[in-house]
């Protein structure tokens, strides 16, 4: 145990002070001392006296704390798995090394702005000097070398950048889809399964011929996005696409003139995936000319969710169609491109692997992109912005963090390639503004919805300026808001620019608009409620649509206020009908043959609510009712008044190496189990599979940032800033976060030492 009780008491007490542990390491690479205050919620506060000795002992405490996590990072995203886990890896390296970026490095560097390379250099050479420290003492080495039995790599600085499979991807799985009901001469499914917006109707392009795309044209692309599964064999079946639905993010800034404070409120909420440890990490880096905190990519240098001095930021997916699917014929040992013939460009690369012998591997490249499937007749190549240079995800916040106003922030973002975002804004002037940001392709003759033949009579035509995307500075509502839901003004010429036609679903979004609309003296206390809010607007129009729901529902649903809290019957209820027993039924409707798409089981609930219109679907959503009371009744007892949808809906944050542990680890990697109310259409965002309800993605990052008076702002991080489960902050802030809980965000010297409880001095070697 780790003492948590007392440590705990700790962490929420102000006034109760013990005497912080110090720790010094003698470093080879810094140029000059150094230190990292940690505070009570394992936060580190960087303070260097050279601009890039801040990302030196950035790169250096990442390594303190997520060593193993980063470097299973990079070699998924380099694809050297193989060289120390085996061969069963070998087709998930050859994936992820189809996919690096393998351009100019020249052109690369210089996409990110003019400091880009050095602060890599520095972030890599300070991940490189606490390895080599772990050589020396093998004390700090994180116990999961121990356990796969490898010690981990050095890092060069373009390892940081060429990586590009860990970003959200975009719609090529919806593309192939699209392309199979074409040839089941049904592609009208498509627009009722997945509504596009604005309104819009596809087509085929001329000279496709959809029948020829296979079913597996996407495996290498699915494999290469997919995680490292240290259980099993890797397999397709285990990472089917289910086009992120519910993956996003919420954000929101309020202007000085509607909250208590006077002072702008900014808050962020990105959604991603859970994991152990979590996919974001929390710093604050102190030098010369830098002074900002907040949330990154732990392998990445800087943070791209926080605030400097002067301003805020925050970010959400933005979802710009940035991917195609190209389709050749191919001819002798090329493809056909106009009235030629063209050449395959072949890489041919060996794959290391342990206990084996090395393995060739032969990737091939059209001038579009690189080959993900051949068939004899046709090859099926990838096109994507996010291949090209600049467009390492995340990376572009290097150049926006420093940012001291609107105009110099907005210029950032030009700069920003992927993955594409909304980007919301606040500064210590009262000013507040929203700027969408990503690489954005011409496509002058198709929308990119379907694949489309690759002889050269679809080509992206550049790309877009920046300035063709929405804009918003200090709007009069006196707020501004972004939750991955479509979001163009209504009067946007989106056939001269065909950002693209998939979003999220609009609830988040309209319950946020709804809070912020009806708030005219916003707090933080309740940009934090909001974002704890469970209010489901899907289940309020469901519900709202069928009007003798009384007659059905044990009098749960037609009294409820539609809230998912994890204590209550009616959203167990809610869950069990809709996901389990009215959605499987009520889109036989649409697709009586099981055309789905590619791992989607979930119609769009935009659809839903169409079908429910109508008698046929009223008829069904009453009587999906009875088996979901049964399967209830089942499950959780005979009396309603016993349900409870955390009983269902619970948060496992589980270790990758959990089952692979000896006992002494795996006591000591186990995380408590939470119930958690919400869904993936709730502004708490608790995405779950509907065959067990396990919450598997959410906001595990939060941050509500009170600007100009920044050590008032709070954030969370589930489970914890650490990754070694050694550590008390391992999972110190899981029980808070599953409670709905937030912890100070500290930025002032003064309140940091006010909660310290560790420091790491840093002195360069001689």
């Amino acid at each position: 145990m780790r003492l948590r009780s007392f440590l705990l008491f700790l962490c929420f007490s102000s006034s109760f002070t013990v005497q912080a542990k110090e720790q010094t390491f003698i470093v080879e690479g810094l140029k000059s001392p150094a230190q990292i205050l940690v505070d009570s919620w394992g936060i580190p506060h960087i303070y260097a006296e050279s601009h890039y000795d801040v990302f030196f002992v950035q790169g250096f405490n990442a390594a303190r704390d997520r060593l193993w996590q980063i470097d299973v990072w990079r070699r998924r995203g380099l694809g050297k798995l193989s060289e120390v886990f085996g061969s069963k890896y070998i087709a998930q390296d050859e994936a992820s090394r189809t996919f690096l970026y393998r351009g100019d490095m020249y052109s690369e560097w210089l996409a990110y702005g003019n400091d880009a390379k050095r602060i890599t250099e520095s972030f890599v050479n300070g991940i490189n000097s606490f390895i080599k420290l772990t050589r020396q003492q093998p004390e700090l080495l994180p116990a999961e070398f121990k356990i796969l039995s490898y010690f981990p790599e050095t890092w060069k600085p373009e390892d940081v950048v060429r990586i590009r499979s860990n970003g959200l991807w975009r719609n090529i799985t919806r593309e192939v889809w699209r392309a199979q009901l074409a040839c089941s001469k049904n592609l009208s499914l498509a627009a009722q399964w997945k509504k596009l917006q604005p309104n819009w109707k596809t087509k085929i392009p001329v000279g496709l011929d959809p029948c020829v795309i296979p079913p597996k044209v996407l495996d290498k692309y699915l494999l290469a996005k997919a995680p490292v599964n240290f259980n099993d064999s890797i397999s397709i079946a285990s990472v089917a696409d289910s086009f992120d639905e519910q993956l996003g993010s919420n954000n929101w800034a309020v202007s000085s003139s509607r909250t208590t404070t006077g002072r702008p409120i900014l808050a962020d909420d990105p959604h991603r995936s859970h994991a152990v440890p979590s996919l974001r990490y929390i710093s604050h880096l102190n030098g010369p000319g830098i002074n900002v905190i907040g949330a990154g990519e732990p392998a990445l240098p800087g943070v791209s969710i926080g605030h400097n001095e002067r301003i805020a930021f925050g970010l959400t997916i933005f979802p710009i169609d940035q991917e195609d699917l190209y389709v050749y014929e191919k001819k002798r040992k090329g493809y056909r491109y106009q009235s030629d013939n063209e050449p395959f460009h072949i890489i041919t690369e060996s794959v290391l692997v342990k206990d084996s012998e090395p393995v060739t591997i032969e990737m091939k490249f059209t001038r579009h992109g690189p080959v993900i499937y051949e068939t004899k007749r046709h090859a099926f190549a990838l096109r994507a912005a996010w291949l090209e240079p600049g467009m390492a995800p995340y990376f572009g916040s290097i150049e926006y963090m420093g940012a001291t106003n609107f105009r110099s922030f907005v210029a950032a973002l030009n700069r920003w390639g992927a993955p594409s975002e909304n980007q919301v804004y606040a500064d210590i002037d009262g000013n507040i503004g929203y700027k969408p940001a990503g690489r954005f392709p011409k496509r002058n003759n198709w929308d990119g919805l379907l694949p489309v033949p690759g002889d050269g009579s679809y080509e992206w035509d550049g790309y877009f300026d920046m300035d063709t995307l929405p804009i918003e500075y200090n709007p009069a509502r006196g707020y501004v808001g972004t939750a991955n839901s479509m979001n163009l003004p209504s009067d946007y010429p989106i056939e001269d620019f065909k950002i693209g036609f998939e979003w999220s679903a609009p609830w988040r979004y309209q319950r946020i608009m709804e809070v912020l609309s009806n708030d005219t003296t916003h707090s933080l206390e309740d940009s934090a409620v909001l974002q704890r809010d469970y209010t489901s607007l899907l289940a309020k129009s469901v519900i709202n649509r069928l009007p003798e729901i009384s007659e059905h529902d044990l009098n749960l649903l037609s009294n409820w206020d539609f809230q998912l809290s994890s204590k209550s019957a009616p959203a167990a209820l809610w869950a069990v009908w809709y996901y389990k027993h009215l959605v499987p039924n009520i889109k036989m409707l649409i697709d009586p043959y099981g055309q789905r798409p590619q791992g989607s089981s979930e119609i769009d609930s935009l659809m839903v609510l169409e079908l429910l219109d109508t008698p046929k679907g009223k008829l069904i959503a009453y009587e999906a009712l009875k088996p979901a009371i049964e399967e209830l009744k089942s499950s959780l007892g005979e009396h309603p008044r016993d349900w409870q949808w955390g009983q269902l809906h619970q948060i496992r944050f589980s270790h990758p190496l959990l089952s692979l542990a000896n006992q002494a680890s795996k006591k000591e990697m186990e995380i408590k189990t939470y119930p958690r109310g919400g869904s993936a259409n709730t502004t708490n965002n608790t995405g779950f599979s509907s065959t067990d309800f396990e919450v598997k993605s959410g906001a595990s990052f939060r941050m509500v940032v009170d600007v100009g008076n920044w050590d008032n702002s709070t954030m969370t991080n589930a489970p914890g800033q650490s990754g070694d489960p050694k550590s008390f902050f391992y999972d110190n802030l899981l029980e808070g976060w599953a409670n709905d809980e937030s912890f100070p965000l500290l930025y002032s010297k003064e309140k940091i030492r006010e909660n310290l409880v560790k420091t790491i001095n840093l002195i360069p070697a001689e």
